[in-house]
C-alpha cells in the first residue's frame, strides 16, 4: 500500500468512527429526553385546529 492508500484508509476510518459516535450520542439523547416516549403525540403536533387529524384540506390539482 503507499501512502495515499493509507491516507484514504485512514480518513474512511475516521469518518465511520466519528459520525458512528455522533449517532450513538445523538439516540443517547433522545432516549434520555424523552423523544421516543410518546408517538401518537409527535405525529399529531403537526395538525392544528383549522386542519383536523384525517381530514385533507388541500388538493392537487384544484
Amino acid at each position: 500500500m503507499n501512502p495515499a492508500n493509507i491516507a484514504v484508509f485512514a480518513v474512511v476510518i475516521g469518518s465511520i468512527v466519528l459520525f458512528g459516535t455522533a449517532t450513538i450520542m445523538a439516540l443517547g439523547w433522545a432516549f434520555r429526553d424523552g423523544q421516543f416516549d410518546n408517538f401518537e403525540q409527535g405525529a399529531a403536533s403537526i395538525f392544528g385546529p383549522d386542519e383536523p387529524i384525517g381530514e385533507p384540506t388541500d388538493a392537487f390539482p384544484r
